[in-house]
């Protein structure tokens, strides 16, 4: 994939769930998600269209942009490291991740980080 607002590219694995469920799903002709019209999505015209679909699922306070966020902060309460983190989200600083990642699961990060040191 390329991001739109950097242009940096990443070649990333899918998960296997995921992959269970495009299998199972029908996916556009030309492009991986389109427009009832077999269109390629806007770049508004894709959060729209997550938007909706949140609100018809019942969670109206889900966006697209909170995916990233919850997918950053799950790889870090997994014990993901920041290099792993931007590997996956194509951030390329440090300090973009914590912003992230700052709600990660605190007590279980310490009690690893203090097994290490207890080695």
């Amino acid at each position: 994939m390329q991001q739109k607002k950097t242009n940096k590219k990443l070649l990333l694995p899918i998960h296997p769930k995921l992959a269970e469920t495009l299998l199972a799903t029908e996916l556009g002709k030309t492009y991986f998600l389109e427009t009832e019209r077999g269109m390629k999505f806007s770049d508004n015209g894709i959060g729209n269209w997550f938007r909706t679909q949140c609100d018809e699922a019942g969670l109206p306070n889900c966006t697209a942009h909170g995916l990233r966020k919850a997918a950053a902060r799950r790889m870090a309460e997994a014990g993901a490291t920041n290099q792993q983190i931007k590997a996956m989200t194509g951030h390329s600083k440090d300090d973009e991740v914590a912003l992230y990642t700052a709600a990660a699961d605190q007590v279980r990060i310490a009690e690893e980080v203090m097994k290490k040191l207890s080695v």
